[in-house]
């Protein structure tokens, strides 16, 4: 049902529960599938560029700056998905630019004056406490309640638990085909997975299954090689 409108979607879980994979989803069953999906980690772009990035510039607009000027990412997603990761990261003078460019679906090029019209769905994710945030005056509440249209919470993988056994052979399938290996792992191997708590979560699952297919010396993963 969400995937099928352009509300705005907060997707919320802890680290690597698979908050992107959701977002990957909810673009492919959307109407806006054959457009572009494209990724921000608001955490890994510099403050100083991050409007640049974003909203794209126009020739000459600082030093350093393409002659023909650039394209920002709300451009390049345009009839398509921007998947904006680690959302709480945003600094809060940013924050407000971008709340003016969902609301007015309109974005300005650093350097330039002519707004550009802009169709884009805005998905989001945090693994932070946006509400704890918003108490504390770290991001703002009128952007909080802007993106949070929809919330979609992802457990934790020790919530779970009925996922543990199929992620587990899901993974050990597609390890055994990427390094050409047919490695089985031991039933007790298992038990011990559905005692762990997997702070990791999905991710730190699939990182654990690629480690112990390429260290155990044998044919068949068993509990000493934990």
């Amino acid at each position: 049902r969400v995937a099928q409108v352009d509300s705005t979607v907060l997707i919320l879980g802890e680290s690597g529960v698979g908050k992107e994979v959701a977002a990957r989803l909810l673009h492919k069953y959307s109407q806006r599938a054959s457009g572009p999906f494209i990724t921000v980690n608001c955490g890994a772009i510099p403050e100083n560029l991050l409007e640049s990035e974003l909203f794209g510039y126009e020739k000459g607009a600082f030093t350093g700056a393409n002659r023909e000027g650039k394209a920002g990412l709300f451009e390049i997603a345009n009839n398509g998905t921007l998947f904006l990761d680690e959302i709480a990261d945003l600094p809060l003078h940013f924050q407000v630019k971008l709340l003016r460019a969902i609301q007015s679906k309109e974005i300005t090029r650093v350097g330039g004056t002519k707004p550009k019209s802009i169709d884009v769905r805005i998905l989001t994710a945090t693994n932070k406490d946006l509400e704890q945030m918003v108490r504390e005056e770290s991001f703002r509440e009128d952007l909080y309640f802007r993106i949070n249209v929809v919330p979609l919470n992802i457990p934790p993988l020790r919530e779970r638990k009925q996922y543990i056994i199929p992620l587990t052979y899901k993974s050990l399938k597609n390890y055994n085909i990427k390094y050409n290996t047919n490695k089985e792992l031991e039933p007790d191997v298992l038990d011990v997975f559905l005692e762990y708590s997997w702070p990791g979560n999905v991710r730190e699952l699939e990182n654990l299954i690629e480690r112990l297919l390429v260290t155990s010396p044998g044919s068949t993963i068993r509990v000493c090689d934990l």
